[in-house]
């Protein structure tokens, strides 16, 4: 009992003859390969499929598994609503599921749904799989903004769950990958998409699913991806299973990349759990970090942890550089977490006696004042990396000619409405782009008569 095996699927809708109206032809290969993926689903025999769909219900803090006892789905908003699916949910493997995730320490459940209907996501895959006649009951699970060994952890306790009930359980990691291949595609080109749709397609291949957790998170944002996420968690599926895989299929006629693979669990292997292997080699890289740190960025990790841990402000260290203790600036301090920002506050001008109290204090407001994110818990402390920026007087400019996102950030102020926009960050590569954040972060219409100042950082990491 159990996972008997898995799939990676894409899922767009041109697949479908109803939709593509002759399309379809141009991704033949991935219909000839999901057809012999979804008759291997049908060898399987299983009694559960778990479909993991990007289109479902997501949310940043909260996986959620779909409720209820059944779910009907169709393809009217891609002009196709004679093409309609009904589907049993297994609410008996949600229940221990969500029970087994509680346990584990993981936020999932069935709370918070917004619509019932089945996303396309995980409509085209079952589309395939009823054709081939595999009709059993469905659990369907959505992603989360949880980092990548969370994701892993849902599934294995996904794989508990099908153990515990005695499930004959196939899961569908439904996704497609990068959708930045061509320059003539929907999404255009970036050079991170075949990158991306290249070290994924081969982890595959070679069963090597530790990549699918260490990949740069800004690495994968650039190239736009869609179903690495699918991927951790069916990853996690199969923790500390040996696996024969066979990759049926890659193409990306249309500038997205569509990937179908089957994976069959063929015995235990001890070192292949990889949530663990994930975890150690992170530890290992932030401490190199930390011990890389300079005073100003070790100032800003001591005042947060000082603060979360005891609820009091750090009192300024002996020994830090001139530059902290007789100099004044606006600084900024940034946290990220397994690549993702995590919290940041700062001032735009000094409103304290030092560098090294703006620090502290502006440490302090990004891990518990950042309206964007929950307060940081104690043991998340170990997971986080810091860095801080020190500003230069901003200064007035009349003209986008005079802005480089590389080296100024901007303030765009109209009236008492403000946004600023630091330099050099990732995803940031126009001043438009540089401009239209700032105005946004601002509530700022970009057709208003805002004033624009720049201002130059030295950034310490």
């Amino acid at each position: 009992m159990g996972i008997v095996g898995a799939v990676l699927v894409p899922h767009p809708p041109l697949l479908l003859p109803e939709i593509g109206m002759g399309r379809e032809s141009e991704i033949q290969s991935t219909r000839n390969a999901y057809q012999k993926a979804a008759q291997k689903v049908a060898e399987w025999s299983p009694d559960l499929l778990v479909v993991i769909s990007p289109h479902t219900a997501v949310y940043a803090d909260y996986f959620h598994i779909s409720p209820g006892q059944a779910a009907r789905g169709d393809m009217s908003q891609f002009g196709a609503p004679q093409m309609q699916l009904q589907v049993t949910y297994d609410d008996l493997f949600v229940a221990e599921l969500v029970h087994l995730a509680g346990e584990a320490g993981i936020s999932a459940g069935s709370l918070g749904e917004r619509d019932a209907r089945l996303d396309h996501g995980t409509f085209i895959p079952l589309w395939f799989l009823q054709n081939a006649g595999v009709h059993c009951p469905v659990v369907r699970v959505g992603l989360s903004g949880f980092p990548p060994s969370e994701h892993y952890r849902l599934g294995k306790c996904i794989a508990k769950t099908a153990d515990t009930l005695g499930r004959r359980t196939v899961v569908i990691a439904s996704g497609d990958l990068s959708h930045k291949l061509t320059k003539d595609g929907p999404y255009g080109f970036a050079p991170q998409g075949p990158e991306f749709d290249e070290q994924v397609t081969k982890a595959m291949k070679e069963g090597n699913f530790l990549h699918f957790l260490t990949l740069d998170p800004t690495f994968c944002n650039n190239a736009a991806e869609c179903g690495l996420r699918s991927l951790q968690i069916m990853a996690g599926t199969l923790d500390g299973q040996a696996v024969n895989v066979q990759m049926l299929s890659y193409e990306g006629p249309f500038g997205v990349g569509y990937a179908v693979a089957v994976v069959t669990p063929i015995g235990t292997d001890e070192n292949r759990h990889f949530d663990l292997l994930y975890e150690k080699q992170e530890m290992e890289r932030l401490t190199a970090r930390r011990k890389a740190e300079d005073p100003w960025v070790q100032l800003a990790r001591q005042s947060l942890e000082t603060y979360i841990r005891t609820g009091k402000r750090l009192h300024i260290p002996r020994g830090l550089p001139e530059e902290l203790m007789e100099q004044t600036a606006g600084t900024f301090v940034s946290l990220h977490q397994f690549g993702r920002l995590r919290g940041c506050i700062g001032t735009v001008i000094p409103v304290t006696e030092s560098v090294a109290q703006e620090i502290i204090q502006n440490a302090i407001s990004a891990g518990t004042e950042d309206p964007r994110f929950p307060k940081v818990r104690p043991e998340e402390l170990a997971s986080l990396e810091y860095s801080v920026d020190v500003l230069a007087p901003p200064e007035p400019v009349t003209s986008p000619a005079d802005l480089d996102v590389k080296q100024y950030g901007i303030i765009v102020t109209l009236g008492r409405r403000r946004g600023l926009l630091l330099p050099n960050l990732d995803g940031v590569d126009t001043v438009e782009q540089q401009i239209a954040i700032a105005c946004q972060k601002g509530g700022i219409d970009p057709r208003e008569p805002y004033s624009l100042e720049r201002f130059q950082v030295v950034r310490h990491v």
